[in-house]
């Protein structure tokens, strides 16, 4: 199994989370971001960068994901693509992307982008919390030890 990151907007306390647990259980932890992002020495976590442009992170994961890795990522449609290769996918407030879920993920992620380019305006999702975070560390900890098993 192996952690990986859609970095680019994943906020820094969930990539300590991350990188905490890659550690602590000794597992990869990859980093994909269109920048240089910052990660601590461990043999543990790596970055990739990959050139800017859309979705080129999000398909650099998907050509190299496996069926037993994890990634973590608020992307609706990258999620769908990790779920139809047969790997897990998270996003950053613990929420675990599933088959029976995903479409309407997407159906609702359709609609608002439909009403922004019609001109209305939406509200943003909330502030990032503790809440979300402990919900994060949570789901986290449960899928590594449910995969060590």
């Amino acid at each position: 199994m192996r952690l990986w990151v859609d970095a680019d907007a994943c906020p820094n306390v969930i990539k300590t989370i991350l990188f905490r647990a890659a550690e602590r259980v000794e597992i990869p932890c990859i980093l994909v971001a269109n920048q240089a992002i910052a990660i601590p020495p461990s043999k543990w976590i790596e970055r990739k960068v990959v050139s800017s442009g859309f979705d080129v992170a999000d398909n650099y994961i998907v050509e190299q994901i496996n069926e037993d890795d994890l990634v973590i990522t608020a992307d609706i449609p990258l999620a769908s693509d990790v779920i139809e290769k047969g790997a897990l996918a998270i996003n950053p407030r613990g929420e675990l992307y599933t088959r029976e879920n995903i479409r309407q993920r997407l159906s609702m992620r359709d609609f608002m982008e439909q009403m922004r380019s019609s001109g209305i305006q939406t509200q943003g999702p909330d502030t990032f919390n503790q809440k979300d975070r402990m919900a994060f560390a949570n789901t986290l900890d449960k899928l590594l030890a449910k995969r060590r098993r």
